[in-house]
C-alpha cells in the first residue's frame, strides 16, 4: 500500500495582533452580554476600592476637627461589603462564561478535526492535533473573559485613580508617573517573550502527546522489543522541552511582576520624600498625603490586572495561533449519515486516465490508470506491493483527489457527487481492519446506526461471528478493548466485514479483507463475498490470489499502471507477472508453457 511521507510537526504561524483580537472576539461574541455584566460588577467592586482612600481622608480630617466618626465608619463598612459582594459575583459570572467559551471552542475544533481531509492529516502529528483540543483551548479560559475584564477594569480604575490623585496633588502625581513610566518601558519589552515561550511550550506539549499516541498505538510491539526505556526517553525529551519553555515563560512573568512591585515601591519612596517635604512646608495637609499614599498602593491592583491581562493575552495569542492553524487546513464539507436504499442497483465504477500523487515533487502513485467495472460481480486488484492497488479505494472514497483524469461512479464524476451521498453507497474495509474501543454492537452498527437486532444477527451468522458472540460474557454488548485488543486479528477482520455488510452498500471495497483469517474462515468468507457480489459491486485488493481466483475480472497493477485485465485463467496464460504471482503461491504448476 502506498502512503504519503511521514507527518511532520508544524509550528503555528503567529497571528498579527488585529487577527488575534478578531479571533478572540469570535469566541467571546456569543457571551458578550454576560461579559459586560461581569465587567459592570467588577467596576462596582473597583469603584468601592476607589472611594476608600477618599473616605479615609475624610476620616482623618474629621479626627483633626474633633467630629464624630460613626457615620463615616458605617459608610466605609457598607462600601467594603458592597464592593466585595459585587466582585465575588462578577468573578463567578466570568468563570462560568470562560468555561462556556472553552466548550464552544472545543466543539468547533473537534468538528473541524473530524472533517479534515486525509491529505491535511497526513502532514500533521495526531498527538499535536489532540493537544490543540485539550491544552490549547484551556488557555482560552483566561484570555477570553478574565483578561478582557481585567484589561477594561484595570484601565478604567487606573485612569480614575490618576484623575483623583491629580485632584489631590498634581506634583505628587507627576513624581509617581515618572517612576512608573521608567519601569513600565522595561516591562513592555518583556511581554512578547512570554508569548514566545508559551507558544513553544504548547508545541512541545503537542510533541509529547504525539509520542504517547505513538507508543500506545503499538504497545505490544514496544514491550516485545524491550523499547520501554527508549520510548520513555523520547517522550521525556518533549516533556523537558515543554518544561524548559514553561520555566522560561515563568521567568519572564516573574520579572514582569517584580517590575510592577518595584515601580510601586519606588514611587512610594519618592512620594513619601516629596510629599513629606510638602506637608512640612504647609503646601498640603497630612490627610492629603495619607490619601495619596493609599491611592498609590491602590494603583497596584489595576496595574496587576493590566499585567495579568497582557500575560494572558500573550499566552492566549499563542493558543489561538495554533487553533486557527487547524481552520486553515483543508477540510471536507459537513457530512451526515444517510441510510442505504435496499432497492438501489449495484454501482458502476470507471477510472478514466487517472493520475495521482500525494503532493508536488512526490512520485506518481497512479499513472494513466484506466479500467471499468460495469456493475454487480467481483473485481480483484492484484500486483506487487507499491503498485497502487489500495490507492484505488482511497480515490473512490475521495479521501484524496485525483491529480489528473476522472473517477466515475454510476457514470458521474465523483467530484459532482455530494460527499455524504457518495459514501453512503460504499462499504469499506480497511487493510488493517480497525475496531474501535467500545462494545461489539457499537462497532457493528458504526456505519449503520439504524440496523435492527435481526439484521445484526443475520450478519453475525454470515461472517461466522455468531459463535464468538455466544462465548462473550455479555454477548454483543461486551467491550472489545482499545482498538479491539480483546479480539484476535481474524475476529477483527470479520467484525470489519460485518460492519461493512450491515451498511447494505451498492459498492463494497475490501482491502486485504481476509489476510488474517485461517483457511476455514477464509473459505467461508469467500462464499459470503461471492454471494454478496451477485447483487453488489465488490472490489477486492488481494495479495493472496487464492481469495480472488473466482473473480469476474482481475486487474493486474504494477508501478502505478494497469498491466492487464482478465479472468484468472486468461491472465495465467497471457500475463507473465500474474503467472509468476500465481506460480509463487502454488496456484498453478511451476512448469508453464512460455507466453
Amino acid at each position: 500500500m502506498n502512503t504519503p511521507s511521514a507527518p511532520e510537526a508544524t509550528g503555528a504561524e503567529s497571528l498579527r495582533v488585529r487577527e488575534t483580537l478578531k479571533a478572540l472576539y469570535e469566541y467571546v461574541r456569543p457571551h458578550r452580554w454576560t461579559v459586560v455584566l461581569g465587567l459592570l460588577l467588577a467596576l462596582v467592586g473597583a469603584a468601592g476600592g476607589l472611594l476608600q482612600p477618599l473616605a479615609t481622608k475624610a476620616l482623618v480630617d474629621r479626627l483633626s476637627s474633633g467630629g464624630t466618626l460613626t457615620t463615616i465608619l458605617l459608610a466605609l463598612t457598607v462600601l467594603v461589603l458592597l464592593s466585595t459582594v459585587a466582585e465575588a459575583f462578577g468573578a463567578h459570572v466570568l468563570e462560568r462564561t470562560a468555561e462556556s467559551v472553552v466548550l464552544a471552542a472545543r466543539r468547533s475544533l473537534i468538528g473541524r478535526l473530524l472533517r479534515l481531509r486525509l491529505s491535511a492529516v497526513d502532514r500533521m502529528q495526531p498527538g499535536d492535533l489532540m493537544s490543540r483540543v485539550t491544552s490549547d483551548t484551556t488557555l482560552l479560559r483566561a484570555v477570553s473573559t478574565q483578561a478582557v475584564v481585567n484589561a477594561a477594569t484595570g484601565a478604567l480604575t487606573l485612569i480614575a485613580a490618576i484623575v483623583v490623585m491629580a485632584f489631590l496633588d498634581a506634583v505628587l502625581l507627576g513624581v509617581t508617573l515618572a517612576v512608573v513610566l521608567v519601569v513600565g518601558v522595561g516591562a513592555a519589552l518583556v511581554m512578547p517573550k512570554i508569548g514566545q515561550a508559551a507558544e513553544r511550550s504548547q508545541a512541545a506539549v503537542g510533541e509529547m502527546s504525539t509520542g504517547l499516541e505513538r507508543v500506545f498505538g503499538a504497545f505490544r510491539t514496544v514491550k516485545a522489543s524491550g523499547a520501554e526505556e527508549r520510548e520513555t526517553a523520547r517522550v521525556e525529551a518533549s516533556a523537558r522541552r515543554a518544561w524548559r519553555h514553561g520555566v522560561r515563560g515563568a521567568k519572564w512573568e516573574a520579572l514582569l511582576g517584580t517590575a510592577d512591585n518595584l515601580a510601586v515601591e519606588l514611587a512610594f519612596l519618592a512620594v513619601l520624600a516629596v510629599g513629606g517635604a510638602r506637608v512640612a512646608s504647609g503646601d498640603i495637609p497630612v490627610s492629603t498625603l495619607i490619601a495619596f499614599l493609599l491611592y498609590l498602593f491602590y494603583l497596584m491592583e489595576p496595574v496587576y490586572k493590566l499585567v495579568d491581562a497582557a500575560s494572558a493575552y500573550q499566552e492566549g495569542a499563542a493558543a489561538i495561533s495554533r487553533i486557527k492553524e487547524v481552520d486553515r487546513l483543508a477540510a471536507e464539507p459537513p457530512a451526515t449519515y444517510r441510510p442505504a436504499r435496499t432497492e438501489a442497483r449495484p454501482a458502476s465504477v470507471r477510472f478514466e486516465d487517472v493520475s495521482f500523487r500525494y503532493g508536488p515533487g512526490l512520485p506518481y502513485i497512479h499513472q494513466r490508470v484506466d479500467f471499468e467495472v460495469p456493475g454487480a460481480g467481483m473485481t480483484a486488484f492484484v500486483g506487487p506491493s507499491g503498485a497502487g492497488k489500495s490507492t484505488v479505494f482511497s480515490l473512490i472514497e475521495r479521501f484524496y483527489e485525483t491529480t489528473g483524469g476522472r473517477v466515475l461512479v454510476d457514470g458521474t464524476d465523483i467530484r459532482q457527487w455530494p460527499l455524504s451521498e457518495l459514501r453512503s453507497v460504499i462499504g469499506y474495509v480497511e487493510q488493517d481492519a480497525p475496531v474501535l474501543a467500545g462494545t461489539l454492537r457499537e462497532n457493528l452498527v458504526f456505519s449503520a446506526p439504524g440496523a435492527t437486532d435481526g439484521e445484526i444477527r443475520a450478519v453475525l451468522a454470515r461472517t461466522r461471528l455468531d459463535t464468538l458472540v455466544e462465548r462473550l460474557p455479555h454477548g454483543p454488548d461486551t467491550l472489545v478493548g482499545h482498538r479491539g485488543s480483546k479480539l484476535s486479528g481474524g475476529e477483527r477482520q470479520r467484525v470489519a466485514i460485518a460492519r461493512a455488510l450491515l451498511r447494505k452498500p451498492r459498492l463494497l471495497l475490501l482491502d486485504e479483507a481476509t489476510s488474517q483469517l485461517d483457511a476455514v474462515n477464509e473459505l467461508a468468507l469467500r462464499d459470503v463475498i461471492a454471494e454478496t457480489a451477485r447483487e453488489t459491486t465488490v472490489l477486492v485488493v488481494a495479495h493472496r490470489l487464492s481469495t480472488v481466483t473466482d473473480a469476474d475480472r482481475i486487474v493486474v497493477m504494477d508501478a502505478g499502471t494497469v498491466r492487464a485485465i482478465g479472468t484468472h485463467e486468461e491472465l495465467v496464460a497471457e500475463d507473465e507477472l500474474y503467472a509468476q504471482l500465481a506460480t509463487t503461491q502454488l496456484l498453478v504448476p511451476a512448469e508453464r508453457p512460455a507466453v
